[in-house]
């Protein structure tokens, strides 16, 4: 898991702001029920982002990330991954993910992320963002390549090595927040990933946070502050510039 069970996303809350929020189960093509979260911002938002979480699924980290999103305007949906193996309903803190990652594929993720893409298209978003982290890193990178008309993909501290291997693939500019402290993820890794995303003529931008270790977006790791402050800010200008 990326994140302590209490963390928030390191990002200020905007006092005031507008929003609305409710949990609710979507139901992708192949049947499968799943939780999600959605937060929406007051006014009528043309723009949709998915958010997909790190290896635990949906938990409060991500639904609180979604109200951030909806803050500035941002139409948002956060989705757990164990529908088809742990249900739709709210699991304990000591829920046993692990066995469920195994069973997941990037086939089933991705028919989760088209259902949620349909969620936000339905409330009026026509240019729809993926934001990852971790596992759900990589596989916004890969909805680049599953989704039609996406308008840019997102992944912090995802594994590259497949993204890279379908670089040709990928048919939205592509945004990726990397740990230089990663101990799974090497900085050839990195490098390996964009090499082939300039090989295949992929808008891109990769960023490396040279000492930070994976999952340094979080609040409590005070260190990494000035990290998580460019990140976030290089996610909104991401946004802003494609949309």
């Amino acid at each position: 898991m990326c994140f302590d069970l209490d963390s928030s996303p390191p990002i200020p809350v905007i006092r005031g702001a507008a929003v609305s929020h409710r949990e609710l189960t979507l139901q992708a093509a192949d049947g499968n029920v799943f939780a999600a979260f959605a937060a929406a911002p007051e006014e009528p938002a043309s723009v949709g982002v998915v958010i997909l979480p790190d290896v635990r699924g949906l938990y409060r980290f991500y639904e609180e990330l979604a109200l951030r999103f909806a803050e500035r305007g941002y139409l948002a949906v956060a989705f757990d991954f164990f529908g088809r193996t742990a249900g739709a309903s709210k699991r304990g803190d000591d829920f046993e993910y692990r066995p469920h990652v195994e069973q997941t594929s990037t086939e089933t993720v991705q028919a989760d992320v088209a259902a949620c893409i349909a969620y936000l298209r339905g409330r009026g978003a026509d240019e729809i963002f993926t934001v990852g982290f971790c596992f759900g890193g990589r596989q916004s990178w890969l909805a680049a390549a599953e989704q039609d008309g996406l308008a840019g993909a997102v992944g912090f501290y995802g594994r590259p090595t497949e993204p890279a291997g379908r670089a040709a693939e990928l048919t939205a500019p592509i945004l990726a927040l990397q740990a230089g402290a990663d101990q799974n993820i090497t900085a050839e890794d990195n490098a390996a990933f964009e090499r082939a995303l300039e090989a295949a003529g992929v808008e891109h931008e990769l960023v490396t946070y040279e000492g930070a270790p994976h999952s340094f977006f979080d609040r409590k790791q005070e260190d990494y502050a000035a990290a998580s402050e460019d990140a976030w800010a290089r996610v909104l200008a991401f946004l802003a510039s494609h949309s």
